[in-house]
C-alpha cells in the first residue's frame, strides 16, 4: 500500500456562524488525481485553501507524510514549496516578466541561486508553450498563457501535490482547452493533482478518484466509473443531471 502524502482527519472550517466544511476525510497518495466537484459554494475551493494553508482550518488535521501541518512550528512557505497551488485567477505578479514570476519563489523560498533557477524555470515554460514569451508581462498574453505561466512556475518549485482552484473558469472558452491539455499531460507523467473543476470531462477521464461536495460535506466519492455511471447518493444523482442539462 502507497504512503499518503496527505491525509486529511475530521477538518472542518468556520467563518463566523458559517460552517463551510463540516468534518472532511481523505486521503491523496503519490499519483493520485482527484478531481473535486460540486455546486459553487458547496466548499471545494475553501477546502483547497486550508490544504494550502491560506486559510487556517477551525477543527481537525492535515497530515504531510504522518506530520500534522497544523501545529505550531509549520513553516508555511516552506510546505507550500511541495504542496503548490494554481488559483482561478493566476495570480502572477504584473511588474515582473513570464520568466521573472517563475524564478522569484524559487530564490526566495528555496534559496536557488538565479542563474540555477532560471534554468529551472525555463524547463518548465517550454513544457507549457512559453518559452517564447518569457520576456512579456502579463498584461501582454492571454488568459490561457496566463495560467499556463501559472503553472510552469507552480511546477518550478519542484512540488509533491499540486492543487488546482478551478484553473479554467476565469478563461474564455477557446482557451479552456490548452490548459486542461497541460493539465492532462502533468497528469499522465505522474504529477500528483488535486483539482476542483466544473470540467466533467476533465473529471470523467483524466481522474483516477473523483470526490463529490455538497453543503461542506464529502457526499460521494469513488473512480470515475462509479461516481459517472452509477452513483450511490440521491445528491449525487441530481447534481450530475442538472449539469448534463447546462
Amino acid at each position: 500500500m502507497n504512503e499518503s502524502i496527505l491525509q486529511i482527519n475530521h477538518l472542518s472550517k468556520t467563518f463566523g456562524t458559517n460552517q463551510v466544511l463540516r468534518d472532511i476525510d481523505f486521503t491523496v497518495e503519490a499519483g493520485d488525481v482527484i478531481s473535486i466537484i460540486g455546486a459553487s459554494g458547496s466548499g471545494k475551493s475553501t477546502l483547497l485553501r486550508c490544504i494550502n494553508l491560506l486559510e487556517i482550518p477551525t477543527s481537525g488535521e492535515i497530515l504531510y507524510h504522518g506530520r500534522n501541518i497544523l501545529t505550531r512550528g509549520t513553516n508555511a512557505p516552506a510546505y507550500r514549496a511541495h504542496v503548490g497551488m494554481v488559483f482561478q485567477s493566476f495570480n502572477l505578479f504584473n511588474n515582473m516578466t513570464v520568466l521573472e514570476n517563475c524564478v522569484v519563489g524559487q530564490v526566495r523560498v528555496l534559496k536557488r541561486n538565479r542563474e540555477e533557477a532560471r534554468a529551472h524555470a525555463m524547463e518548465y515554460l517550454e513544457r507549457v508553450g512559453m518559452a517564447p514569451y518569457i520576456n512579456a508581462r502579463p498584461r501582454q498574453i492571454s488568459g490561457g498563457q496566463k495560467q499556463r505561466v501559472a503553472i510552469a512556475r507552480a511546477m518550478a518549485m519542484d512540488p509533491e501535490v499540486l492543487l488546482f482552484d478551478e484553473p479554467t473558469s476565469a478563461l474564455d472558452p477557446e482557451m479552456v482547452g490548452e490548459v486542461l491539455s497541460v493539465m492532462r499531460a502533468l497528469a499522465e507523467s505522474g504529477m500528483t493533482m488535486l483539482v476542483v473543476t466544473h470540467e466533467m470531462a476533465f473529471a470523467r477521464d483524466v481522474s483516477n478518484r473523483v470526490v463529490y461536495m455538497n453543503g461542506g460535506v464529502i457526499c460521494e466519492q469513488g473512480s470515475p466509473e462509479q461516481l459517472f455511471t452509477n452513483p450511490k447518493r440521491p445528491e449525487t444523482v441530481d447534481f450530475l443531471m442538472r449539469f448534463r442539462k447546462t
